[in-house]
């Protein structure tokens, strides 16, 4: 069954296949939370068992948004042209095989090659589900709902990412939990084809892979010039990076104005609601998985946590996210998106806040830090239902490919500068303040200030004395940093709560999707 994108009638409301079709999208959802958050709990084990240097292991991290932040614009925009769920199957049995690799790599250099490969994959994934969701569910309060239940599960998938991780980096090497996505993958494949029917735009126009081209240059030129800025300074390579980067997305932009048939529809900007909300996304994700990257070595390492119990740390706050966001679904329907966000997000900001006062050797870094991420894990919950809820209710259904990209593409850039920017403001503190240790070669100490688990091998080769101190000193340094970090995530997150109560505690134009014409002249009635 292909459903075609026209405008359907008011009160056209989905059934028990819609629904099915639901439980069937979040899967994908699902999978990639999972993924974010054990690779953050892998991070220790993946600094023993393969050894990268510093910049290695946070390209490990974040190629992987790099990629689906290059390519969502594109991915999404192809969607809407060949259908969302034809690249919707490609790309989740392309998923399940740069899984494989991913898992069973065995140099830091094939690793990051198997995580751009599930960069690539995955940015199929994320606009097509959501793209889909909004062309099932015309209703919209039901429409609210499936989107809330698909925004859940990012916290969903983070609450089982950890216990269900953890308990594999007990048992087994690191690589087994990019196993975690082949079963999901083998479900998703097989009941997709069934429950869900195939959507697209019915009059895409020609497909510029001029501008395809451009988009995806401009995002990683611009992403790598920021974190090459954030790693090293004020150099060439980061600064002609940055640059280039800017310099396409301008041309990218006037491009987009020139064309019948836009890879990107700026007109979508126009729109005050969608664009505030894009950037709160952006700013949101930036603070949230750049503490996640450190979070999880601060409790393994630092408080020497095992993987399980450090995962039950973090459990209730990501718990409480999952409650959060679909609780939130019956305040919007009363209104005042602007406060709402003003709450979520300061929320999170007093959880960062906490942070700054965590302890290098004490079990109350443990309470702290969990009620810290609790008040996180809610605002972050509320904070993404209401965001992609206001983005995907302001554009019509044959516009949903692009305009779930526009907001995937923030999500994802905003993980990926959360990683590159907090993640090596993180290293670069601990490394300042980690000081010679007696005992300790200068060669050892160049390893140790690489990162906090290449001091945990220093300290396992020069044996028990020597080793202690060492630790002792790499727990107080990396503390520290965790210290200075969550205070730039605090500001970083309080910044998006005023900017967004500010546009936004006007009433945003919503609309009606099934009721209201779309911006390409779409059939419907106002």
């Amino acid at each position: 069954m292909t459903v075609e994108c026209a405008e359907g009638q008011p009160g056209q409301r989905a059934g028990r296949r819609e629904w099915g079709a639901l439980g069937v999208l979040v899967l994908p959802v699902l999978l990639i939370s999972i993924d974010n958050t054990v690779l953050g709990f892998a991070v220790p084990h993946l600094s023993e068992g393969l050894a990268p240097s510093g910049p290695q292991l946070l390209w490990i991290v974040d190629i992987y948004s790099f990629m689906l932040a290059g390519l969502l614009v594109t991915m999404g925009t192809l969607g809407d042209r060949i259908g969302r769920r034809r690249l919707l199957l490609a790309g989740a049995a392309g998923f399940g095989i740069a899984s494989a690799l991913a898992a069973y790599a065995s140099s830091p250099e094939m690793l990051i090659a198997a995580r751009a490969l599930l960069g690539f994959a995955g940015a199929t994934l994320m606009p097509s589900t959501l793209s889909l969701l909004r062309n099932i569910f015309l209703d919209q309060r039901q429409r609210t709902t499936a989107i809330a239940v698909w925004a859940t599960m990012f916290s969903v998938g983070s609450a089982l990412g950890p216990v269900v991780g953890g308990w594999l980096l007990e048992h087994y090497w690191w690589g087994s939990v990019f196993l975690l996505n082949l079963p999901v993958m083998a479900v998703f494949l097989v009941l997709a084809p069934t429950l869900v029917p195939e959507s697209k735009d019915p009059n895409p126009g020609r497909y510029d892979l001029v501008s395809a081209g451009l988009s995806l240059v401009a995002m990683i030129s611009a992403v790598y010039g920021m974190k090459s800025l954030a790693s090293h300074g004020l150099g060439a390579a980061g600064v002609a990076s940055l640059s280039a980067g800017v310099l396409l997305g301008v041309l990218f932009v006037r491009r987009q104005r020139t064309l019948d048939a836009p890879l990107l529809d700026i007109k979508l900007f126009s729109n005050r609601g969608f664009s505030v909300s894009v950037i709160t996304n952006m700013l949101t994700m930036i603070a949230f998985i750049g503490a996640l990257f450190f979070i999880t070595q601060y409790l393994q390492i630092v408080l020497g946590l095992s993987p399980m119990r450090a995962a039950f740390v973090l459990v209730p706050g990501l718990t409480l996210a999952i409650f959060t966001g679909l609780f939130v679904v019956r305040l919007m329907r009363r209104g005042g998106i602007g406060p709402l966000l003003l709450g979520a997000l300061l929320g999170v900001a007093a959880g960062y806040a906490l942070m700054t006062q965590l302890p290098d050797t004490s079990n109350r870094g443990v309470w702290l830090l969990a009620v810290g991420f609790t008040l996180v894990g809610a605002g972050v919950g509320a904070a993404n239902t209401i965001t992609n809820n206001t983005i995907m209710s302001a554009v019509g259904p044959s516009k949903a490919g692009a305009a779930s990209a526009i907001s995937e593409t923030a999500y994802e850039v905003g993980a990926a500068m959360g990683t590159a920017i907090l993640g090596t403001i993180v290293t670069a503190v601990y490394a300042s303040g980690l000081a010679g240790v007696p005992g300790i070669s200068a060669a050892g100490m160049d390893e140790a200030r690489q990162t906090l688990g290449g001091a945990l091998n220093v300290a396992a080769d020069v044996g028990e004395t020597a080793g202690t101190a060492l630790m002792r000193e790499a727990g107080a340094a990396f503390t520290s940093a965790v210290h200075v970090t969550s205070l730039i995530g605090a500001i970083l997150v309080a910044f998006a709560a005023v900017q967004a109560f500010l546009v936004l505690r006007r009433p945003v134009r919503i609309r009606a999707g099934a009721e209201e014409p779309t911006s390409s002249g779409g059939r419907g009635r106002a």
